[in-house]
């Protein structure tokens, strides 16, 4: 049987596999006490499938306070099996189900501290505590208490616990069944919307409104895809993405959303729209553009998914960098706030000779006055007269050579001013000017390889989708043209023939970028640089400057994982030149 996974667990109730368990042990430490015996029952859609039990030898002393509530004995035990010999039948038992304990920290702790103990892998398969289960469900008036025998008495269990492990697990089960029995009421039909129920606060329950409008997601598909909530007025409330449309929205209704704004959002509800996509990168793309034409007022962090800054040389005889919300050709970003961006820029001005005022200096004839920036050295007067514009031009070409990744003379000298301070044990400066560089690094780094994609006419890619099957991918110019999959035992080719065929027209606009939105441009990166990603078709060499931040790879990295205080080295001094292809 499969290890279920988190990507699951919308498996139906009645067909979810449950391991009822309970453990005795010598006390309360997982770290200092024992298992003493093992009880388990299998259950799935409210059959029994089997039981484990078996006592087991603590290899220590049993305190007499814990013979007594368990009634087990040194006597009994010491012709019991040891832990690493029960462990790995324990352990089958439970591969493939959902685990199940009453107070399921204290039976996962003594079995993670057991697998550790004995060398063996902890499963990590997804538990399911009755007691957290029962505060979720149960009113304080109807349960004061969860304890297990509690419990058991409220819902008439055939089975009392008797702290003994295969009773108090037989009690488990009957509580569990009472306790399925009531989440149905509550909306709760799957495996994650129980998971969800029980880790949410006790009382928590969903709104009249919530159990309402479930009928909404009745008609939506159990496919990959982007879905709209619309208001009284048609418009678009909330915009998200699943890889299971129906049953995403479906989780909206039931006590597993607790999103007070999300609850608000659904009472206004009337109609879900849903676009089904062919994966998730389609689905991600869609989304960026819903959210873009229509800002839904309900998505409080992606209402504006196209905002960003960038850094551009001004238009004037002595141009100086700009932060800037509105790119254009030569621009360098894009940065995620202002504030990133001015940091950039200070970093390339801390290398490059230019201007750091705002003012606007004539060609001819400047009368302005000198400022203290002079007098450090950073900047030649040119407000003064004391620096031609055509004594001032190879600045700016260090500025546009460096975004370009043409040279990475700027960088070298960021990087020498770094070691510099290092060997000045000036540890606290060159911590911070490592960080910088690190910082303007990761940010040249994105801006040029989003600059080389968005140039390319086409390029088509594909994802292995886990099935042994393929999701295609067709970008032209930094954006999703077409998207579709090819099918385990289905030829990918022809699919892809036919996804070009039928992709968007996509011509290349202004600014940096090539006229893509950077956000899109972003996550079709970031799906190519997936390890396992495969390159099918591209029209022309995918490359990036020889010259440009990801040279600087190695040093980016040592830079981050050095401690604060220490510096770290350039890279190599004579690279290759060319272009990486």
């Amino acid at each position: 049987m499969t290890q279920l996974s988190f990507d699951e667990v919308g498996t139906p109730l009645r067909e979810v596999t449950f391991v009822v368990l309970d453990l005795e042990t010598t006390g309360g430490s997982a770290a200092e006490d024992a298992i003493t015996e093992v009880g388990a029952v299998k259950v799935r859609g409210g059959e029994r499938l089997g039981e484990l039990a078996t006592l087991v030898d603590p290899g220590s002393g049993i305190p007499p306070s814990v013979v007594a509530l368990t009634g087990i004995t040194e006597a009994m035990v010491s012709d019991a099996p040891l832990l690493a010999t029960v462990l790995p039948s324990v352990l089958e038992f439970l591969a493939g189900a959902v685990l199940v304990a009453h107070n399921s920290p204290f039976d996962t702790g003594f079995l993670r501290a057991a697998c550790e103990r004995h060398g063996l892998a902890w499963p990590k398969p997804p538990v399911l505590c009755t007691a957290r289960l029962a505060r979720a469900v149960l009113t304080p008036d109807e349960a004061p208490s969860v304890r297990l025998s509690a419990l058991a008495e409220l819902f008439a269990s055939a089975v009392q616990p008797t702290h003994r492990a295969l009773d108090d697990a037989r009690a488990t089960v009957h509580v569990l069944h009472a306790l399925l029995e009531r989440v149905g009421n509550l909306g709760v039909q799957s495996l994650e919307e129980l998971l969800a129920l029980a880790a949410s606060r006790a009382g928590s329950r969903p709104t009249p409104a919530q159990r309402r409008k479930r009928g909404l997601a009745e008609h939506l598909p159990n496919a990959p895809g982007v879905y709209l909530f619309r208001g009284p007025r048609d418009e678009v409330l909330y915009v998200g993405t699943s890889g299971d449309l129906r049953r995403r929205v479906r989780s909206y209704f039931t006590a597993a959303e607790r999103r007070s704004r999300v609850r608000d959002m659904v009472g206004l509800a009337i109609r879900v729209d849903a676009v089904e996509c062919a994966h998730a990168l389609e689905a991600r793309v869609r989304e960026l553009r819903l959210l873009g034409a229509h800002r839904p007022r309900f998505n409080r962090h992606s209402r504006t998914p196209y905002l960003a800054w960038w850094l551009t040389l001004t238009n004037e005889p002595f141009p100086r960098l700009s932060a800037v919300s509105q790119p254009r050709d030569g621009a360098f970003g894009p940065f995620r706030s202002r504030r990133d961006a001015v940091a950039a820029m200070e970093s390339i001005q801390d290398a490059v000779p230019v201007r750091r005022c705002s003012q606007r200096i004539p060609a001819r004839a400047p009368r302005g006055t000198p400022c203290a920036l002079l007098e450090l050295g950073h900047c030649a007067a040119p407000c003064a007269g004391r620096q031609s514009a055509a004594e001032y031009a190879p600045a700016v070409v260090s500025v546009q050579e460096l975004v370009a990744g043409h040279s990475d003379t700027a960088l070298r000298t960021l990087a020498a001013e770094v070691d510099r301070l290092g060997e000045a044990q000036r540890f606290e400066a060159a911590a911070t000017r490592r960080d910088r560089l690190a910082a303007l690094l990761t940010a040249l780094r994105r801006a040029q390889r989003l600059a080389a994609l968005t140039e390319l006419p086409e390029l088509v890619a594909a994802y292995p989708d886990g099935r042994g099957g393929w999701e295609l991918a067709v970008l032209r110019h930094g954006r999703l043209a077409a998207a579709g999959v090819a099918r385990r035992g289905v030829p990918p080719m022809p699919v892809v023939a036919a996804l070009r065929a039928g992709a968007e027209t996509v011509r290349p606009g202004p600014g940096p970028l090539s006229g893509a939105p950077a956000e899109e441009a972003g996550v079709l990166l970031r799906w190519l640089e997936r390890p396992g990603t495969r390159l099918v078709h591209c029209t022309t060499p995918w490359a990036e400057p020889a010259f440009g931040a990801s040279r600087w790879n190695s040093w980016l990295a040592r830079a981050m994982a050095v401690p604060a205080g220490h510096a770290a080295e350039g890279p190599e001094r004579h690279p290759a030149r060319g272009r990486r292809t």
